[in-house]
């Protein structure tokens, strides 16, 4: 392809007949393009000329005045308007509209386009083709670069290549010259317009009106589906292709597309012409009935020019399942006659991520329902917010969000709220970086209300705060009790902006901790109890609130101007959701016209497992069962784990000598971390026994109840034991994250700090000398190993590298084993004498399946560091995705207004 020869560019200020040339604006295979002012009708207007290389060929400079005579005969809202045409001191130029907005193939650089737009588009550009082949006049050069989409919708344009319908002659000429078009592959494929051209083209017959509907065809599909129709490394593969091959059918790259598209498209790009639609017009036709028959066309009724919010919400939950790349069948199609049915499909993370509910990620919907927020861990430890946007095919990271969490969106759609570093942020999801708002140590989500002020929980034991959106002090705005309540959170504004829901956790007349759903209000502290026992809940038009119980979704009638609940829950999904009872919260999100996203509860059953340092499978210990936090003792002869599921939870030992398994405890509860003493005669374990999650302790040679370890107003997870008896824990203080802790051996005197900072320090493990503590730090935005002296002292060394999880010491304090987010078991070689010196970490062998935060697979390390307890889920874990449903109402039967 050759492009056009510059030689010396026109200035500022040159004058070509009553046009004063102001600036340039690019240039095409056929010209230069200047903006320019018309200095006798005072207005701005974009001007052609004919570069002097070209202008000196006869032939270049036919197909310049056949342009120019081309477009003078086309008058069409949807053809880029000629005003003039004249010849300056050997110029050769053309006046034409300039056009503002941004030209298809910029629009498409950042992926398709959504169906609405595609099929409007479509048309417009099918009609402009219509008009130019009524007056005789075939394109031969349609392609994204050659359509500008504007304010009042597309424009064709750079008719340089037109030529009469009925002229004959061949079309080699084509290719090279076609108009310049920016790259769209890498060095040595094809670039410029081959990708549009018709066979009939490329073997050198005569070009008509049906060699434009080809190129229309291509558009449509690369408009839908943001890949060229055809493809090729070299010029030869990608003309075999175009002539002897068909591209992919939408629905294999877009599931969801409108059935009707995929056969107007494949109609277009039929080999021979007469295959092929015979009109432009027959195709804007067709394009035009799939946007307003919808169901009828064989696609949802959202599909239409003029949508409502319904709709809408609609086809943009039906492209995030099509991204999803799943089979969806034609559950979509319905009539706005008959009542909507639910629909179902499933939404993987971003490739390389996962969903981890239980590590501070959540998940928001915009209102709108355009766009879903989530916050996705990344294989190297990382977690950041990614964005769905339901027009584009695949999720996109926000810049500047590493290690967010609960993510809420503005009204607008404009603006994220999130918790990062221990502050409140916000963050223009359009571009620019993050803005703090106030402090949050342990934000527990946000909402932003129409009146632009955010609801906020700061930290785990603290009132409800707001706060304006542009920043400010914030205001408590409910009473919080210590003395009977755990925590508030959850926020979530009700419509008049005034009123909102939050969970308050609390301890209910002697009866285990539960949530209660609680109306609050800005103008009063005082709260009123509208459900006893609930989690996070969301208020969805046109007047429902959804609320969890443990892992179930209800929805139940609210009355938003008398604000009470009407009737009695109905449970809306029978699978159970992804649910934290500590954090009383369920992972779902609801939008204002009937979709919902969840996570799906992740429960497995589990195999402890022996391996040997070279990932050799040795044996098994007892049967599969949901069990968790196995953790061998000191001697390597029982084992401690967790069986069943939190409030109801209890510990176990395996007794590895006489082949047996007994239960350790009896009360109700929510009991894990078991931690073995150094004498394997106790075992401390985190206990709920008051409002918080403490540290108890029980003997296993005394029997008896078990006792009280560590007490407090904050959430404690068990770490370990040192040797006078000392325990080390980690403490979630709501004004510094989570911090590691020593409780003295009589357990009367103050605990004192082994580490303290704005990052969460957790899991520590004492050295079995009881000098050194391992333990993980996000400090540098994702979890590692790091190393401490338990006395205290400022020195700490950084164990793992790439991330690190699970941190276990060998019996002699000679190796640190822990896992890789990558999946590998990494032995670390220590010397502690006379100074400590850590060395370089090496894998011993990768594990069974992908690490999984919320089942860990290494548990534990025999004293001699030759085998490794692992606990095997019994069946293959497949990725954790999102789950989709349109029209969650009518699961409940509920089909009214």
């Amino acid at each position: 392809m050759l492009a056009a020869p510059f030689t010396v560019p026109l200035s500022a200020s040159t004058r070509l007949g009553p046009y004063e040339v102001i600036a340039p604006l690019g240039a095409g295979g056929m010209g230069e393009v200047y903006l320019a002012k018309d200095t006798r009708l005072e207005r701005e207007v974009a001007i052609k000329i004919l570069p002097e290389g070209f202008a000196a060929d006869e032939q270049r400079r036919l197909r310049f005045e056949r342009e120019a005579k081309a477009i003078s005969s086309l008058n069409h809202p949807h053809i880029c308007t000629l005003y003039d045409v004249g010849h300056e001191n050997g110029t050769h130029y053309l006046v034409m509209e300039l056009l503002g907005g941004e030209s298809l193939a910029d629009r498409l650089a950042k992926g398709p386009l959504p169906p609405d737009q595609v099929l409007r588009y479509g048309a417009q550009v099918a009609d402009a083709l219509e008009c130019a082949h009524k007056h005789g006049v075939v394109h031969r050069d349609l392609k994204p670069g050659n359509v500008v989409l504007t304010k009042t919708g597309a424009k064709l344009l750079d008719f340089g290549l037109a030529r009469p319908a009925a002229a004959g002659g061949a079309a080699s000429d084509s290719s090279d010259m076609a108009t310049a078009a920016k790259p769209l592959t890498e060095e040595g494929t094809i670039v410029g317009t081959f990708q549009y051209m018709a066979p009939e083209q490329l073997e050198g017959h005569e070009a008509d009106a049906r060699t434009d509907i080809f190129a229309l065809g291509a558009l449509l599909f690369e408009m839908a589906t943001g890949r060229h129709a055809f493809e090729g490394k070299s010029r030869t593969s990608l003309i075999a292709a175009i002539v002897s091959s068909q591209p992919p059918p939408i629905s294999s790259v877009v599931p969801m597309c409108p059935p009707a598209l995929d056969h107007i498209v494949r109609k277009c790009l039929e080999k021979e012409p007469d295959e092929r639609w015979q009109s432009a017009h027959d195709v804007a036709e067709e394009l035009r009935w799939i946007a307003q028959a919808g169901s009828q066309a064989g696609v949802a009724s959202s599909i239409t020019v003029r949508r409502r919010t319904r709709e809408s919400l609609a086809w943009v939950l039906a492209a995030l399942c099509a991204a999803a790349a799943i089979t969806l069948g034609v559950a979509l199609a319905r009539s706005r006659a008959h009542a909507p049915t639910a629909f179902r499909a499933s939404l993987p993370p971003p490739p390389g991520t996962a969903l981890v509910p239980y590590d501070e990620l959540g998940l928001a919907l915009s209102s709108d329902g355009r766009s879903l927020a989530f916050v996705a861990l990344a294989r190297d430890g990382s977690k950041q917010i990614w964005i769905r946007d339901f027009s584009a095919p695949t999720a996109r990271s926000v810049p500047e969000t590493q290690g967010a969490w609960y993510p809420f969106w503005s009204p607008d759609g404009r603006y994220l709220g999130f918790f990062a570093e221990g502050k409140l942020k916000k963050v223009d999801v359009r571009g620019g970086s993050p803005q703090v708002l106030a402090d949050a140590p342990t934000g527990r989500g946000g909402s932003w209300s129409k009146d632009d002020v955010i609801l906020f929980a700061p930290n785990i034991s603290a009132p409800i705060q707001s706060i304006p959106a542009s920043g400010g002090t914030p205001t408590s705005v409910t009473r919080f009790d210590a003395t009977k309540e755990a925590s508030h959170r959850w926020p979530q504004f009700l419509p008049d902006g005034r009123h909102f829901l939050f969970m308050s956790r609390g301890r209910i007349e002697g009866k285990p901790e539960l949530g209660r759903l609680v109306l609050g209000s800005l103008d009063s502290p005082e709260p009123t109890i509208l459900v006893e026992d609930a989690s996070n809940a969301a208020y969805v038009p046109p007047g429902y609130v959804l609320y969890g119980r443990s892992a179930n979704l209800l929805a139940q009638r609210f009355d938003a101007k008398s604000l009470r609940l009407v009737g009695e829950p109905v449970t809306v999904l029978e699978e159970k959701l992804a649910y934290w009872e500590p954090k009383n919260l369920v992972i779902f999100a609801a939008s204002d016209d009937g979709g919902l996203v969840y996570l799906p509860g992740t429960s497995r059953q589990t195999l402890l497992t022996w391996y040997d340092r070279i990932g050799r499978t040795l044996g098994t210990v007892g049967e599969p069962g949901n069990r968790f936090d196995a953790r061998l003792s000191p001697d390597g002869k029982r084992i401690a784990s967790v069986r069943g599921d939190a409030p109801k939870s209890d510990i176990w030992v395996d007794d590895l000598e006489y082949n047996r398994a007994f239960r350790f405890t009896f009360r109700s509860g929510a009991f894990s971390g078991p931690r073995w003493s150094r004498d394997a005669s106790r075992l401390m374990f985190t206990c709920q026994l008051k409002l918080v999650q403490d540290i108890c302790a029980k003997s296993l040679r005394e029997g008896g109840d078990l006792a009280p370890l560590v007490v407090g107003p904050d959430w404690k997870t068990s770490g370990g034991w040192l040797p006078d008896g000392s325990v080390v824990y980690d403490d979630q203080n709501p004004e510094t994250t989570v911090d590691l802790m020593v409780m003295p051996p009589d357990g009367k005197r103050e605990p004192r700090v082994l580490l303290r900072t704005p990052f969460n320090e957790s899991a520590p493990e004492p050295s079995p000398d009881g000098r050194w503590v391992a333990y993980l730090s996000d400090e540098t935005g994702r979890a590692e190993v790091y190393v401490r002296s338990a006395s205290g002292s400022p020195e700490q060394w950084q164990i793992s590298t790439g991330g690190g999880e699970q941190p276990r010491w060998r019996g002699d304090g000679k190796e640190l084993f822990f896992t890789t987010p990558d999946g590998k078991l990494m032995a670390t070689p220590i010397e502690t004498h006379p100074v400590f010196r850590p060395g370089s970490p090496k894998a011993l062998f990768t594990l069974p399946e992908p690490p999984n935060r919320l089942l860990p697979l290494f548990e534990d390390v025999t004293p001699d560091g030759s085998r490794f307890l692992l606990n095997l889920p019994t069946e293959s874990a497949a990725s954790v995705g999102f789950r989709v449903v349109l029209h969650w109402r009518a699961l409940t039967g509920d089909h009214g207004p």
